[in-house]
């Protein structure tokens, strides 16, 4: 039976390998090209404060207008004003594709090179997000040469001025087919050589908005086979709300992240990204926090129930595109830890000590509570001191029982 399954257990290994054994963003923040410079990072914060500050000046006037549960909304309000001082942004994308727009060469030439030293600025500061890119346009005809361009010159630039980090990742836009993905591999392979970036260092996201990347000609999904083709560079795969759902005829006022439409393609997604170590993000909703403190409270109570969906959902991370999303994005996110941290506390250390916490837990729930727990502290909903005192395990018998390999 070894002999027999030799090729299947071989090939089990290597498409399915489990954990990156790294952190996943709660979001990704994308900021057009052309607005994004060395302060921009520090302007986010600024205003994802100024709008905590004016729509919500304390726990309980954040609490009524966000519906929290008065036994969370303390921990909940303190944690997250933290983290807008500490950590505003987890993941930054520097957008040339649709927040960019189609401009003539030479200007989005100065872009890249202008928003790459930006970047490698924040880097050398020690203040850029822990991750974070650029986003360039399709390998569509139409516009795979001017993608390539910027992402040459955009990477050019910071690996001269030392400045590509472990978190630095690409976003390529309206995939369409798996020969797309075996093209970004040569392209990156190609400028790892020209600018003598360690060969595989380059990863990638997959941005899946066209109907073409859930279902192929032949009635199945090509996600599997466009993981597979990027060669173990692709960390990602992103939902597009808007493009996805404007190709399937979806009306404008009904897009939506919780449309049916986007469910359906996301749960491909996670169907298809399972195992392989491959994150899966939802998208963006386009309502904004903005004008008075009626409408920034029903665009953060609106934002705030998606994100609350995707993480039931099991997305962790979805797309902010304004300062003021900010804080709803960490005041749902860290209620959805907050809320479910006794419980799984408590489930766990009967897990690990033998005890008795009302439920029959196997191994692979196990995983899911440690993993939620972790997902947790790494956001900051969650403190080193309470893996102790609730569950009585550090960081590294957490990360063990959720299967995710140690990374020194």
């Amino acid at each position: 039976m070894d002999q027999r399954l030799a090729a299947a257990d071989a090939a089990l290994t290597s498409l399915y390998p489990g954990d990156r054994g790294v952190r996943q963003p709660v979001h990704t923040v994308y900021v057009p090209a052309d607005r994004f410079d060395a302060a921009t990072v520090g302007e986010w914060a600024a205003q994802a404060r100024a709008a905590l500050d004016e729509h919500g000046k304390s726990e309980d006037d954040l609490a009524k207008a966000l519906d929290l549960p008065a036994d969370h909304a303390v921990e909940v309000y303190e944690r997250v004003r933290a983290k807008l001082e500490r950590e505003p942004i987890e993941d930054l994308r520097i957008d040339f594709e649709d927040g960019y727009g189609n401009r003539p060469d030479e200007q989005e030439d100065e872009a890249a090179l202008g928003a790459a030293r930006a970047l490698a600025e924040l880097v050398k500061a020690g203040t850029a997000p822990p991750y974070h890119g650029l986003r360039i346009k399709s390998l569509e005809a139409p516009s795979r040469r001017r993608g390539v361009r910027t992402l040459n010159l955009f990477v050019g630039e910071l690996a001269g001025a030392g400045a590509l980090t472990d978190g630095f990742v690409i976003t390529l836009a309206k995939v369409t087919s798996v020969e797309q993905i075996e093209a970004m591999v040569i392209v990156l392979e190609a400028v790892e050589r020209t600018y003598g970036v360690s060969s595989g260092s380059l990863k990638f996201e997959i941005q899946v908005e066209t109907p073409q990347a859930i279902l192929g000609p032949d009635g199945t999904t090509p996600l599997p086979g466009m993981i597979r083709a990027g060669a173990g560079r692709v960390t990602g795969l992103h939902y597009g709300t808007y493009d996805y759902s404007a190709s399937l005829g979806v009306a404008a006022a009904y897009q939506s992240m919780e449309h049916p439409v986007a469910d359906h393609a996301k749960d491909v997604m996670q169907l298809a990204a399972a195992g392989t170590g491959v994150f899966v993000c939802d998208g963006s909703t386009n309502v904004l926090p903005v004008g008075d403190r009626e409408k920034v409270h029903a665009a953060w109570r609106l934002h705030k129930r998606l994100v609350l969906r995707s993480l039931v959902r099991g997305i962790y991370q979805g797309w902010d595109m304004h300062p003021a999303q900010l804080p709803s994005r960490y005041v749902a996110t860290y209620l959805f830890y907050r809320e479910g941290l006794d419980t799984a506390a408590a489930r766990l250390r009967a897990y690990v000590e033998g005890g008795d916490s009302g439920y029959l837990d196997e191994p692979a729930t196990a995983a899911a509570l440690a993993g939620f727990v972790l997902r947790g502290l790494e956001c900051g909903a969650v403190d080193t001191k309470e893996l102790d005192r609730l569950i009585g395990v550090d960081t590294a018998g957490l990360a063990k029982l959720a299967r995710r390999p140690l990374r020194s």
